[in-house]
Formats: structure tokens, C-alpha cells, sequence
């Protein structure tokens, strides 16, 4: 019996990292983009990184649209996947294709049209606006290639296979990194172009990973995504059950989102170098937070397959191994993110006033991290995956609006209090999560079978 759950437990953390690790590659070299360009766009100024900063957060709501969505889907998919129906994979994954197809080409018109509306959302200070807007027009157009690249990348999660999409996308932001060298400084004899020559960097490598996973796919014979059009035809009752489970979840990452977008506003009314050192230390963070997402991403595809064979225990334990593996990296992340500040701080050229003001928001954000991690392995890791997404997108969304929001608008508009202070405020949503999460967990309701197991 023993020997027998240690070969459980042994196939079980076989299977997460298969998926975790790649995932987590993944995240790391975004986020490493992001710290670049945080780094080199900050030499032009706390305005540049300000300006960066609010045309990536319209960025992250479409994103966070598109992965909603994907989510959602991902349910039926990894259950499908558990138990080998090739033909519905691909159905769903057409399904994906053309929903995606037809938001990123709305989006793109929308964001292009009305960007000074947009940025100005987060600030009033018209250089800030004005350099948002020239870098936002030219970023807008990787919206669609970016979208459709991530439905290869999230179904590729599903199946496992992510070795090639990884190097994939490893080059590509290779490329985006020595392009924003060049564009932004006017290195190797071209212009100097500062935020616009980070957009166009971010394009060209953006197109360029699109065509090579496109590519990637189908000169691999009998890969599972190689579907040609026939194949990706779906139901119209595939599509209500899809829309069913998943429009949930896009509504709780639009509305999560848009809630965090508030907040980061918010957060620009005490000033542009308050924006500027929440972007660098939301970014810092994201390099952790990149783990906790190879996390649920393992977390999905195992309970998705689990559930998907009918075994509803095991898709519960597999839950708890996934909470306890969380705690254990809260413990090493806040250490880490707690001893790394001084370095980080060195990597910018701020004034001296600034960087006292990133120490203090850094080791909010360190002690913040285990309320915040824990809520999102328990929402998309696990509740998600057992097919929970209603309670989980009412609930997520509206502790977001009904705590989080208002906390940060007393915090900084009513009471004017200091940048850190506003943010331990704020984070006391998370707390709730957490333990609500927890007892949701504990009454099993989350667990859903959709294959008829």
C-alpha cells in the first residue's frame, strides 16, 4: 500500500513539472521582456515608464480577456485529453481560433481609436499621455498575433508538449530584447526612437513567433494541434457548453483585471513616480508569480484529467499537493523577493527619493505574496479545473470590486496615505480569498465531470 502511493505520489510530481517547469520558462522569459523594457524604458525617464507602464495595462486586460477564455476552455479540453478524443480536441481547439480571431481584431480597432481616452485613464499628465499613445498605436498590432500564438501555447499545456513553443518563445523574446537595444537607443545606425522603438520591438518579435510556432505545428507529423479546417469544425451545442463554462471565467478575469487596473490608477493619483515604481515592482513580482502559474498550469491538466477519467478523490488530493507545494514556495518567495531589494533597486537609475519609496513598496509587496498566491493556486489551479468557474468568477471579481477597489480609493484618495501603506491596505482582499477559498475547497462542490464519467 505504502510502496503503492509512493509510485502514486512519484508519477503525480512527474506529471506537474512535465507541465510546471516549461510553464514556468515560459512566464520567466515574458517577464524577462517586461523587466527589460522596464529597465531600458526607465533610462529614459520615470514619464517613459509611467507612460509604458498604463498602455500595458489595457495590454494585460485584453490578454487577460483571451486567457479567460482559453481557460475556460481548457476544461473540456484537458478532460478530453484525459481520456484521448483527438477529434473533440480539435474541434475545440478550432473553436478557440475563431473566437479569439474575432475579439483581437475588435480590440485592436477599439484600442487604436480611442488610446488617448485610454491612457489617460491613468494619469493627467500630458507627456505621460502623449508618450503612451505613440507607443500603444504601434504595440496595438501585436494584439491578434499574440492571441492566436497563446491558443497554440495553452493547448500545447494541455497536451504536454511544450518543449518547441518554449524555445520558440524563448527566441523571440531574445530578439525583442536586442531589437529594444537598438530601436530605443538608436544603437547599430538606426534612429534613436525611445518608447515607439520599444512598440515596433515588441511587433516584429511578437509576428516572428507567431509564424514560427505556426510553422513548428504543422511540420510536426502527427502532432494533436496539427488540425487542418475540416477538422476544427465544432457544434453549435460544443459551443453553448463552452460559453456555459467559460464566459464565467472571461467575465472574472475582465472584471479581476479591470479591478487591478483601477487600483494601478488609483495608485497614479499621488504621482507619476508613484506609477513608475508600482510598474517596477509589479514586474519584479511577476518573476515570482511566474512559478506559482507553472503551478496551476500543472495543477489544470492533472485534476482536468483526473476528472476527466471520473476520479473525483483523486482529483481532491491531487488539490492538496498542490496547496502544500504553494506553501512551501510562499515561504522561499518572500525571502528571496525580501533580500533581493537592494540589488534590484541598483539596476535603476532613479533619484534617491524614488528608491526608498521602491525598498518600502517591494517588501509590502513580499509579505503580500503569500495571501495573493494562495487565492490564485486556489481559483485557477483548482476551482477552475473542477469545472467551478461560476462561483469562482462571482466571488474572485467580487471581492476585487467590493474590498479591493474602495480600500485603495480611501487609502489614497480620502486619507492620502503614503504609496506602502495603501498597498498592505489593499492586499487584505487577498486575505479574504484565501479563507474563502479554503472553505470552498474543503465542501468538494467545485468537483464537475463534463465527459460522462
Amino acid at each position: 500500500m505504502n510502496l503503492s502511493l509512493k509510485q502514486e505520489d512519484k508519477q503525480f510530481y512527474k506529471e506537474l513539472l512535465t507541465i510546471a517547469i516549461p510553464v514556468m520558462v515560459q512566464q520567466l522569459i515574458i517577464v524577462a521582456v517586461q523587466l527589460c523594457d522596464t529597465i531600458m524604458v526607465g533610462a529614459l525617464g520615470e514619464e517613459a515608464l509611467a507612460a509604458v507602464g498604463a498602455a500595458n495595462q489595457i495590454f494585460i486586460v485584453y490578454i487577460d480577456s483571451i486567457f479567460g477564455f482559453l481557460s475556460g476552455v481548457a476544461v473540456f479540453s484537458a478532460q478530453y485529453w484525459g481520456i484521448r478524443d483527438l477529434k473533440a480536441l480539435r474541434s475545440l481547439l478550432g473553436l478557440g481560433y475563431g473566437c479569439v480571431f474575432i475579439f483581437g481584431a475588435i480590440a485592436t480597432v477599439l484600442v487604436y481609436w480611442q488610446a488617448e481616452f485610454l491612457i489617460g485613464l491613468f494619469t493627467a499628465d500630458h507627456l505621460v499621455i502623449a508618450l503612451g499613445v505613440k507607443y500603444i498605436r504601434i504595440a496595438v498590432f501585436t494584439y491578434l498575433v499574440g492571441a492566436l500564438t497563446f491558443v497554440i501555447s495553452y493547448n500545447s499545456r494541455v497536451i504536454a508538449m511544450l518543449k518547441w513553443p518554449t524555445i520558440i518563445n524563448a527566441l523571440a523574446v531574445a530578439l525583442n530584447i536586442f531589437l529594444n537595444w537598438v530601436l530605443i537607443f538608436g544603437h547599430l545606425g538606426c534612429p534613436r526612437l525611445g518608447v515607439e522603438g520599444a512598440a515596433i520591438a515588441t511587433l516584429i518579435a511578437r509576428i516572428i513567433e507567431f509564424i514560427l510556432t505556426m510553422v513548428y505545428v504543422y511540420t510536426s507529423k502527427g502532432h494533436p494541434l496539427r488540425a487542418l479546417v475540416r477538422e476544427m469544425k465544432f457544434t453549435k451545442k460544443m459551443l453553448k457548453d463552452v460559453f456555459k463554462t467559460a464566459i464565467p471565467v472571461v467575465l472574472n478575469e475582465v472584471l479581476w483585471v479591470l479591478s487591478f487596473t483601477a487600483t494601478f490608477a488609483i495608485y497614479g493619483k499621488i504621482s507619476a513616480v508613484a506609477l513608475a515604481v508600482v510598474q517596477v515592482a509589479m514586474t519584479v513580482t511577476d518573476v515570482f508569480q511566474a512559478i506559482y502559474t507553472g503551478l496551476c498550469n500543472g495543477c489544470t491538466v492533472i485534476i482536468g484529467q483526473a476528472l476527466g477519467r471520473g476520479e473525483r478523490d483523486m482529483g481532491y488530493q491531487y488539490g492538496k499537493r498542490c496547496l502544500k507545494i504553494a506553501c512551501v514556495l510562499n515561504v522561499i518567495c518572500t525571502l528571496a523577493l525580501i533580500l533581493l531589494r537592494g540589488p534590484i533597486i541598483g539596476i535603476y537609475t532613479f533619484p534617491e527619493e524614488t528608491n526608498i519609496l521602491l525598498s518600502q513598496t517591494l517588501l509590502v509587496y513580499a509579505i503580500a505574496i503569500t495571501p495573493k498566491m494562495l487565492a490564485y493556486v486556489y481559483i485557477c489551479g483548482i476551482l477552475r479545473p473542477g469545472g467551478d468557474t461560476v462561483w469562482s468568477a462571482f466571488f474572485d471579481a467580487g471581492v476585487n470590486w467590493v474590498v479591493q477597489v474602495p480600500m485603495a480609493y480611501i487609502s489614497v484618495v480620502v486619507l492620502g496615505l503614503p504609496l506602502p501603506t495603501c498597498i498592505i491596505l489593499v492586499a487584505c482582499a487577498d486575505g479574504i480569498k484565501t479563507i474563502c477559498c479554503h472553505m470552498r475547497y474543503r465542501s468538494k462542490k467545485w468537483i464537475n465531470v463534463f465527459t460522462g464519467r
